[in-house]
């Protein structure tokens, strides 16, 4: 089945909001076997929302659109659909109601505007938005179908997960069975390795695909399966999952497509071990990540973050004699920041970041990018200076994430 997106918004043109929707919606559609065609990305104007649905339709039988239905004078697409599909624009109790509910449940007082959302194209069916005011909107013509969403991401994902997704699953029935797979792998560029696994990705049958996803600190291969015979297919992407993992060895850091941040919960809670971070350059963005995973009280008991050489010194015991003989961004001074942060809030292992996340501040030796990351955990204390290209944002993200992976190679060597 295949599959076109309209995402509508001037803000999505300028710059000013980033179309995530278009991301959310491919994801789940492509377990099903569903194929995204296209995405569109288009202003509000009724003219070229009319030209992005009649290009849509030319290729797909589905168009999933985004965002133009509040309640002001530039959110025009209820009416350019009605445009479109034809009927008029009539008030609908239900979708009334519904607004109502959702405004009595937030303690606010419905307004005459937020009202217009009730007005919807009677050439429409209307599925109500159980986590918004905006209805969404489900039309056919010709055999084909367009479902207008709202614009607000978690609207969005609720309600196709709830209702759209649902929906469209039991009116189009596919016959084709998908299966992915997926493997992290570290300590390879990307174009390393795909000369190593060359000989074994040509030999890949028609019905599977090799897919190369590069992260920071990471490259994330996804085998991609599709065939009609169920059984056939999920044995025969199983076989060859496994090959890919026992050819790459010790560079597998996980043979599922885990969060990092989860994978190192999931390690620390199998042996009974807690952790904390001690951060620096990073300013916290390792213990963010740690603590966007459900569950993650279990093994992660706090952070410092100690920007300055004074809290480094009073809150992580760093020796002021350390930090002026080899200073601040060096490797012994994220070795002592690990061992004080254990010592200071009671865990058995740490991660310590210092660098130079720039654009100013580098020093003779120690360009922008030069970062030392520290682990400790029950067998010891490691330390290693790696240097990032890239942005400020650049560097810190990189720094965090080649951080968690160092924790969970060193925690399951040590084990």
């Amino acid at each position: 089945m295949n599959i076109s997106i309209i995402a509508i918004g001037t803000e999505l043109l300028i710059g000013q909001v980033i179309d995530t929707n278009s991301g959310d919606i491919a994801r789940r559609f492509a377990p099903h076997g569903w194929r995204v065609n296209d995405v569109q990305v288009v202003d509000d104007d009724a003219y070229q929302i009319t030209r992005a649905i009649d290009r849509a339709f030319e290729s797909s039988d589905v168009v999933i659109t985004t965002g133009g239905l509040g309640p002001t004078k530039d959110d025009i697409t209820k009416t350019t659909l009605c445009g479109y599909f034809g009927g008029e624009m009539r008030e609908d109790p239900s979708v009334l109601e519904n607004i109502k509910r959702v405004f009595a449940g937030r303690g606010l007082t419905l307004n005459a505007l937020t009202s217009l959302q009730a007005v919807v194209p009677t050439s429409c069916k209307v599925i109500q938005n159980t986590v918004g005011t905006a209805p969404i909107m489900w039309f056919e013509k010709d055999g084909k179908v367009l479902v207008s969403m709202p614009g607000v991401p978690f609207e969005t994902r609720e309600m196709l997960d709830s209702a759209v997704l649902p929906a469209l699953l039991d009116s189009y029935k596919s016959e084709i069975n998908i299966e992915h797979r997926c493997v992290l792998v570290t300590g390879y560029t990307e174009s390393l390795l795909a000369m190593t696994i060359s000989d074994w990705e040509d030999s890949l049958p028609p019905y599977l695909h090799l897919a190369y996803l590069p992260k920071p600190g990471l490259v994330r291969l996804r085998i991609d399966g599709m065939h009609h015979d169920k059984n056939f297919l999920k044995e025969e992407i199983d076989k060859r999952h496994a090959e890919l993992c026992d050819m790459l060895g010790d560079h597998v850091l996980c043979k599922s497509d885990t969060p990092i941040e989860a994978l190192l919960i999931e390690e620390l809670r199998s042996r009974n071990l807690t952790i904390a971070t001690a951060e620096s350059c990073t300013g916290g963005n390792i213990a963010h990540l740690i603590t966007s995973v459900a569950g993650c009280s279990d093994s992660f008991n706090g952070s410092v973050v100690a920007y300055s050489n004074q809290v480094k010194e009073h809150l992580l015991g760093v020796s002021r004699a350390t930090i002026e003989k080899c200073g601040a961004v060096s490797e012994e001074v994220v070795s002592e920041m690990v061992e004080g942060a254990c010592k200071a809030i009671g865990t058995d292992c740490a991660i310590a970041t210092s660098g130079i996340a720039g654009p100013g501040g580098a020093t003779p030796g120690k360009p922008v990018g030069t970062v030392c990351i520290g682990i400790k955990t029950p067998a010891g204390t490691y330390s290693q200076t790696y240097h990032f290209a890239g942005s400020r944002e650049r560097v810190i993200e990189r720094a965090s994430m080649t951080a968690i992976i160092k924790a969970i190679e060193y925690i399951r060597s040590n084990s």
